[in-house]
């Protein structure tokens, strides 16, 4: 199709063309499905007033108010003057700048919503977007309520120059006292995103959306190609492409977004300094029994440590994922270590437990061949480590609680890893959660393997499954490095103590979880059952200790470590 003939289909009132496949669209179905072509799926883009319609409840809005704002403050001309340029966009378009900002609902839930428009001057950020923006994050701040900010931008506004460019410091500086109050915050990236808010409030905040084949970076494709003097991947900025490398957390169509939106909201809870323990405790409480742990080693059967080991490793033992859709109904799975890269081996996100607000993490292997290769037989990389470190920090923000599953033989063995820093990745993590101010909870349900097992381990609490090890090196390393036979796995396996009952002895484990009968291959509902229940339990006695106490008692019980009982 010409594009004479795509403008000649375009003034039709009932018809429209996909600006990406051509095909010819209805466009009262295509307005009905939120501008999404149903050929070929493309997401056209959308007014701000569109774009509010869409995401907030119909009841409860308000304005925010925009404050008076710069109109031309270098007196800039270029081939119009710069008055001229703003009076026409804003005939064109019915707004008064790129964005708008109101309070709102989103399935009920109180947010902050600002909208950019690209119409509107191509989007760009000027002192009128940035004074709304900052006003929109101070609203949230003052409501104690998500801030969602929709990004549609070229850049940043030439025609205000310098003030343009402190633009970007302003909205940084405003989310950064989001980030103090424990505040969240939600970025929703459509096309395009770059320059000057891709490079702040856009990639600062906590949860970053993307809808589909919406484009995000700070300088386009065509600028790029000019300067480097070669062709782009395909595909290149893309929303897919960014959530390959770890840079966004999900990407998701328009006709889920809301609902996305508000099962984020509602499972991330109210934020940090409101209570959320009394729920958790009368969920547990009301179970009227208690969880199916031991405490005392000597209460545990003698068992052969090699044959754990071969139960530790089964195929069909449950992975972090079995456990979160027996557990939860909300998982809400965020993803990259916004560094460049996504770790498959490491899934975490926000998810409720018994109603409880929760961050888990956890290590991610699989039941077959194809599974295990994808997700590197659980074996993290840096950017896994990363990426928990980003979701601990994030928790913590929030005033939520840390739950880890462990399940890997240890770090990724390769060389790329440790191009990567794959030492410093793990040894921060150590750090991190030794002084995290939030209840964690650590149980390794299946394989706890050297530091890449303990870079998720360092927690209040730390629970074995009944068939579960822990060791500082498998048993086969053991034995090919101490006996130089690795045939001697078996003998390492017994020397090493890794087995639960073991572990519980030498204080490493606080408890074992005791699995069902056949171990917990055999029946995943009652192995997360049971895990539900500990977690249940030993949470509603963390969350009535302040965040010193916790860290004291946290840096207390790592001390001991070493030194006579």
């Amino acid at each position: 199709m010409t594009e004479a003939a795509l403008r000649s289909i375009n003034a039709d009132p009932g018809w429209t063309a996909c600006a990406h496949c051509r095909n010819l669209l209805y466009r009262k179905r295509w307005m009905r499905d939120l501008y999404v072509c149903p050929d070929c799926g493309a997401h056209a883009r959308v007014t701000a007033p569109d774009r509010v319609d869409q995401l907030l409840d119909c009841d409860g809005r308000e304005s925010i108010d925009a404050g008076t704002g710069l109109v031309d403050p270098l007196g800039f001309t270029d081939v119009r003057p710069y008055p001229e340029r703003l009076t026409e966009a804003r005939a064109r378009t019915r707004l008064d700048e790129a964005v708008m900002c109101l309070r709102g609902r989103i399935d009920g839930r109180p947010v902050v919503l600002g909208v950019m428009d690209f119409r509107f001057l191509g989007g760009s950020l000027g002192a009128g977007v940035g004074e709304r923006v900052t006003r929109a994050a101070e609203a949230a701040l003052h409501d104690r309520v998500p801030l969602i900010l929709v990004t549609a931008s070229g850049g940043a506004r030439m025609q205000e120059g310098a003030l343009a460019l402190m633009q970007m410091a302003k909205t940084s500086q405003a989310l950064a006292q989001l980030d103090d109050a424990g505040v969240l915050t939600v970025c929703v990236v459509t096309d395009p995103t770059y320059g000057g808010v891709a490079a702040s409030f856009a990639s600062l905040a906590d949860v970053i959306l993307a809808e589909p084949g919406a484009r995000l970076g700070f300088a386009g494709p065509r600028v790029i190609e000019q300067t480097i003097r070669r062709s782009l991947p395909a595909g290149f900025q893309s929303a897919e492409f960014l959530l390959e490398r770890g840079l966004i957390d999900a990407v998701v169509p328009r006709d889920q977004l809301a609902a996305t939106l508000g099962r984020l909201i509602d499972t991330a809870g109210h934020g940090r300094g409101l209570p959320g323990g009394v729920g958790w405790l009368a969920a547990t409480s009301a179970d009227n029994k208690l969880p199916p742990v031991v405490r005392d080693p000597g209460a545990l059967a003698p068992s052969d440590p090699w044959q754990t080991v071969q139960w530790a490793r089964h195929p069909e033992r449950p992975t972090t994922l079995d456990y979160l859709r027996y557990l939860s109904d909300s998982f809400v799975e965020l993803r990259g270590d916004r560094t460049g890269q996504d770790c498959p081996a490491v899934v975490g996100g926000l998810c409720r437990l018994d109603g409880r607000p929760v961050m888990v993490i956890g290590n991610q292997k699989g039941h077959n061949t194809r599974e295990l290769v994808s997700r590197n037989f659980g074996m993290p990389s840096p950017a896994g480590y990363r990426k928990a470190a980003r979701l601990m920090r994030l928790a913590e923000k929030l005033g939520l609680p840390v739950v880890t599953l462990i399940d890997t033989p240890g770090a990724d063995p390769g060389p790329e890893a440790e191009e990567q820093g794959q030492s410093v990745a793990i040894a921060e993590n150590l750090r991190l959660m030794a002084r995290l101010a939030v209840p964690v909870i650590a149980v390794v349900t299946g394989e706890g393997g050297s530091g890449g097992a303990l870079a998720l381990g360092v927690a209040d609490r730390v629970y074995l499954l009944e068939h579960a090890i822990y060791s500082v090196i498998s048993p086969e390393g053991c034995a090919a490095i101490l006996w130089q036979r690795p045939n001697e796995a078996a003998k390492a396996a017994a020397a090493l103590r890794l087995t639960a009952r073991e572990l519980l002895d030498l204080r490493v484990a606080d408890g074992v979880i005791i699995e069902p009968k056949g171990g917990a291959h055999a029946d995943h509902l009652q192995a997360a059952e049971a895990l539900r229940l500990t977690i249940g339990e030993e949470l509603g006695q963390l969350e009535r200790l302040r965040p010193e106490e916790l860290v004291r008692q946290r840096r207390q019980r790592y001390r001991r470590f070493g030194t006579p009982a």
